[in-house]
């Protein structure tokens, strides 16, 4: 009990409430339009807890880093799956980097088709800077596309408990309200 008032204070502490990267007035809004391709990816995320998670394959340290990285975004995945958190929707936004595009392969394979990699063009706007974003963030949205919390280093760290108990609180809570996608229990 007390380990879950903790993390539940360290995540108020946090400069707004958790979204420490966009400042407080980011909380509980829908995030700027943004694209990958013809694809909206918040858009077709409606209705359901969606993770978005901000990360870069730096050409010499690709393999160890996204072994690290995706093995335990999809250990995640699984475990919260097994809890009875379902209709989440994953994705990962790929640095907008021409060593980060070479490798976009690579990470797909590292990761189940329950998580979908995407990858920025060179000649469209960042994702990232749309986002105020920055590598390792996690950004995580309510059922109606209102961000929840956006978590940056340290707290994006998967093997700390952040960005899990950060999904649960948005699968669970209504911290930005109402939602007409709810699920009623």
């Amino acid at each position: 009990m007390w380990g879950g008032l903790g993390l539940a204070l360290v995540l108020c502490l946090l400069p707004g409430g958790g979204t420490e990267s966009q400042g407080s007035s980011a909380r509980c809004k829908e995030p700027p339009e943004w694209q990958i391709e013809e694809s909206s990816p918040m858009q077709n995320s409606r209705g359901s807890v969606t993770v978005v998670a901000l990360l870069q394959c730096l050409h010499f340290i690709c393999d160890a880093w996204s072994d690290s990285s995706f093995y335990e975004l999809e250990d995640l995945r699984v475990k919260l799956e097994n809890e009875g958190l379902v209709n989440i929707s994953y994705m990962v936004v790929n640095h907008q980097g021409i060593h980060s595009q070479l490798k976009i392969h690579t990470l797909k394979e590292k990761v189940s088709e329950n998580i979908i990699v995407y990858q920025q063009d060179e000649n469209q706007t960042d994702v990232w800077t749309t986002l105020n974003g920055n590598k390792d963030d996690f950004l995580i949205y309510d059922r109606c596309g209102r961000l929840v919390y956006h978590l940056g280093l340290p707290y994006s760290f998967l093997t700390f408990p952040y960005v899990e108990d950060s999904i649960k609180i948005a699968y669970c809570e209504y911290k930005c309200g109402n939602c007409s996608y709810m699920v009623l229990s």
